[in-house]
């Protein structure tokens, strides 16, 4: 993978990679080529090729002639010849594979017309190289704010400083044919360098810039691909892809270069299928056609009968065939609309045994009773009566549940008069004489006031003891 960090490193190296931008694999560089012949000793008698590929900034690569013999190895900084000046760029490929890439590019596989190495860099000429490179945001942004100025329908995406810093390139990006001429000069004024201006397209723009596509990888133009093919809705209609543009346009606002990779396999596929725009006559009505899934070898038509409601079904392709071949000789079968196979759903089974039970979702659905919610469900009578002890002096033992009658929602009956001499007051108890609990009699009523936490016996006096009566009025 080709990420930002790696490919503009400060001396042109990846910054993150410790074999100079160099490995095995050569995933650091963008666009990097892998030398398979690199073990390979040459034949006997045959001169190694002279051909060198030089990677400059971002995807920006060219051929030279190694005219003076170097010895040059994959990440090795050297100078170029330049029109005018000089160069700095790092080999990315040498050898019998140069010769093959350059026929890839429709190069000349003569050498004498390409431009010569001078040299490896020095040092000075590597410091110069990198003070250049520092002005390239600076620049980049000015040159925005100049293009503002002069009201140009073009966006300025990078600038290119050359080496010896005599020479800037400025790429940029149009609709239409843009009238540079004037700003040109004022550039060229303003940062003392000669202007070129060079125009590119949305997926040059975005190889260069390089980003994470939405299948997670790296985008395809920034890694690995060099030429761009043009891309029509025609790719995702064989396919039977949703025609979404949110969907099926990549960073650069074109269709996605990835439409193109199964294309054929898929033409060739709908090639030993039925027509698509062959109609099957059945006695269900007429149906036409809707999609094709390659995968299960269906086809999917759509019947509509006068005042019955729309049917999508789908049919295997042998099926198909032999509906059609009895329309041809005039006959119109009866087909079963059903014939789809339902989804089979396929119970997952964990791959381990749950003793324990802590992975069921609903474990926490189950109220839990506290004693506190089961205590309201009892009426007063029976929760008094299993606080009496048995067996007390005139106790009376707690009545059996079974003998409870049953709480019914229905009306109270009214109480007729109190008897006389039921409601007279009762006679105080003297002061010396306490209650032993579980005596016979009436019990003493509790205060409500107080809270339910609080022991039966009500508050106690020091030591245990109940406090003190007081005097009767009487």
């Amino acid at each position: 993978m080709a990420c930002t960090g790696c490919s503009s490193g400060a001396d042109g190296k990846p910054a993150g990679c410790k074999s100079n931008g160099y490995c095995s694999s050569s995933g650091c560089n963008k666009l990097g080529v892998f030398d398979w012949l690199a073990g390979v000793p040459i034949a006997a008698g045959q001169q190694p090729f002279d051909g060198v590929e030089v990677r400059f900034k971002n995807t920006r690569k060219a051929f030279y002639r190694n005219t003076s013999g170097l010895q040059l190895m994959p990440g090795d900084l050297v100078t170029v010849d330049a029109a005018p000046g000089h160069d700095i760029g790092m080999v990315s490929l040498t050898g019998e594979l140069v010769r093959a890439q350059m026929e890839r590019r429709n190069v000349s596989g003569e050498t004498y017309d390409l431009r010569k190495v001078l040299h490896k860099s020095t040092q000075e000429e590597i410091d110069r190289w990198h003070a250049s490179r520092k002005l390239e945001d600076e620049t980049m942004f000015a040159a925005r704010q100049m293009v503002r100025d002069a009201r140009l329908d073009m966006k300025v995406t990078d600038v290119e400083y050359q080496a010896d810093g005599t020479k800037a390139v400025f790429y940029y990006v149009a609709e239409e044919r843009i009238d540079f001429r004037g700003i040109i000069r004022t550039m060229s004024d303003r940062f003392k360098v000669r202007v070129e201006m060079k125009q590119i397209g949305a997926r040059q723009e975005t190889g260069r810039i390089g980003g994470i596509g939405s299948c997670g990888r790296e985008l395809c133009c920034s890694t690995w691909l060099t030429d761009f093919r043009s891309v029509t809705t025609s790719a995702a209609r064989y396919q039977q892809l949703a025609l979404n543009p949110q969907k099926l346009a990549g960073q650069c606002g074109k269709l996605k270069c990835c439409l193109n990779y199964e294309l054929d396999m898929y033409i060739e596929a709908i090639k030993s299928y039925p027509s698509q725009n062959a109609k099957l006559k059945t006695v269900q009505g007429i149906g036409a056609h809707i999609k094709t899934d390659i995968f299960t070898n269906k086809m999917w038509y759509g019947f509509k009968m006068p005042g019955s409601p729309f049917i999508m079904a789908g049919f295997p392709v042998e099926v198909v065939r032999d509906i059609l071949a009895q329309n041809k000789e005039g006959i119109i079968p009866e087909v079963d609309l059903n014939m789809a196979d339902a989804p089979v759903e396929v119970e997952k089974k964990p791959d381990y045994e749950n003793v324990v039970g802590q992975d069921d979702l609903t474990r926490f659905d189950s109220k839990v009773k506290t004693g506190k919610k089961r205590s309201k469900s009892k009426g007063r009578s029976g929760r008094d009566g299993d606080r009496r002890p048995q067996g007390a002096a005139g106790g009376q033992p707690p009545r059996p549940a079974g003998d409870r009658p049953a709480q019914e929602n229905r009306p109270r009956p009214e109480r007729g008069p109190r008897p006389e001499g039921a409601g007279a007051p009762r006679p105080p108890r003297p002061p010396g004489e306490q209650r032993a609990e579980g005596a016979g009699g009436d019990r003493p009523r509790r205060d409500r006031g107080r809270g339910r936490g609080r022991g039966r016996g009500g508050d106690k006096g020091p030591g245990g003891a109940p406090p003190p009566s007081a005097p009767s009025a009487a």
